[in-house]
């Protein structure tokens, strides 16, 4: 399987979590329509296709929203939001983002750095003294970029929050008895601790929860009023999706994975109309329907590579791998791209950006596992539709992986297998 693929496949024990300002859609205009065609020479065909995306990989639902140029271009849901009472998907459709929440603690930070409260370049232990890590050397060295940069030297130690009860605090406290699988800085390795400790960050110089910073710094001022922090919130929301997985071949509801004890990192619940406002900020550089939420500077260092993650690709259409903060930065047939994915059990999802051409795109579904690529297929080809690109056939290309990944795992079970002592 390409790295490019393989970044995509999000297990359920884990997250997967110049430019000018553009003129933004009234609010109101995008609110009244819940369908607005595609700009693509027909976009009668998208829907088609998007349809026999869900049923080829078997999933219940999914709501595609875009933007080009400071407009909404499209707004749409497909499938089910609950599959057994037939309830569909709308662009109002709650869906967990997982690790795109990462980005939005970045946010946070870039405005405490705005406002002189932190130095991305010195040390944690300035503001956070109890910091503390196995490696006395990446303790004192470890700066407040690399939290977010995915190059602690940890590997994901996942089973310290998942399907657990202990607080980030409690979290944040067992650092210290974690090993390293590399040396600080080593290499790029995706973690999600590091990103919960941002958030207690967050909370040490705001003196609130990192859920009510965001809330406030985030969600009001870009007018996402539905979007929530935690699956607590999910029932009494109104139009919100359930979470399913495939067993066995067929499609089965799964409960909400609460992971509120690892929030910074994943636990954003939002819709892909109110996403589109949170893309549509990055493409402005750090503003939204005239309000400045964070820095030009700022958000183009988020913007900017800080990490490499692959050197090399294996589809000639993209180029080399890069981490941002919070964001991986590649491009994509010669058109500079940023972009994260995100999961947690019963969802998995995309938002990207081409920042030079104006355009986003946020795909949100409600189906785990590595059988879904479909959110960054489905990005791929709505860029090849808004660029007026030929299609290429990504689809094509996720089952070709797909099958080399199953093939793979087959062969490595039945290695496993013939060495049992029975």
């Amino acid at each position: 399987m390409s790295p490019q693929s393989r970044r995509f496949v999000i297990l359920s024990a884990g997250l997967l979590l110049t430019a000018a300002n553009f003129p933004v859609l009234a609010q109101k205009a995008a609110r009244a329509s819940t369908s607005a065609p595609l700009a693509a020479p027909n976009p009668n065909a998208f829907d088609q296709w998007a349809e026999g995306m869900l049923k080829e990989w078997n999933i219940p639902g999914m709501a595609v929203g875009a933007i080009k140029g400071g407009k909404v271009v499209m707004l749409k849901g497909y499938g089910y939001r609950n599959l057994e009472d037939k309830q569909p998907v709308t662009p109002q459709t709650l869906m967990a983002i997982g690790s795109n929440s990462k980005s939005f603690t970045v946010v946070l930070l870039s405005q405490l750095v705005d406002e002189g409260k932190l130095d991305w370049d010195k040390p944690v232990t300035d503001y956070l003294p109890d910091f503390q890590l196995k490696d006395d050397y990446a303790t004192k060295n470890f700066r407040v970029k690399d939290l977010v940069t995915h190059i602690s030297g940890l590997p994901r130690h996942d089973a310290l929050w998942y399907g657990r009860t202990n607080s980030r605090k409690d979290i944040f406290q067992h650092l210290k008895y974690l090993d390293p699988s590399t040396s600080f800085r080593g290499r790029w390795q995706y973690n999600n601790l590091m990103f919960i400790t941002a958030g207690l960050l967050v909370e040490q110089l705001r003196g609130q929860p990192w859920d009510q910073v965001v809330r406030e710094r985030i969600f009001k001022p870009l007018e996402m009023a539905r979007t929530n922090t935690s699956t607590n919130d999910m029932p009494g929301a109104g139009d919100f999706s359930y979470p399913y997985v495939v067993f066995n071949g067929k499609i089965g509801r799964v409960p909400f994975r609460n992971i509120d004890n690892a929030a910074p990192a994943g636990s954003i619940n939002s819709s892909v109309e109110e996403m589109l406002h949170y893309v549509q900020m990055h493409i402005n550089m750090g503003e939204w329907n005239g309000k400045r939420i964070l820095s030009a500077k700022n958000d183009l260092k988020m913007q900017s590579p800080q990490s490499i993650v692959t050197e090399r690709m294996d589809d000639p259409e993209l180029g080399p791998e890069t981490y941002g903060l919070a964001t991986w930065v590649s491009s994509y047939r010669g058109h500079k791209w940023v972009q994260h994915g995100g999961g947690i059990d019963g969802f998995i999802s995309q938002m990207a950006w081409l920042p030079h051409d104006s355009i986003g795109v946020v795909v949100l579904t409600n189906m785990s596992g590595p059988a879904n690529p479909v959110p960054n297929v489905v990005v791929k080809r709505v860029f090849d539709d808004l660029l007026g690109l030929p299609p290429v056939d990504w689809n094509a290309r996720a089952k070709r992986d797909a099958d080399r990944a199953k093939n793979a795992a087959d062969s490595t079970t039945r290695a496993l297998q013939s060495k049992r002592v029975a």
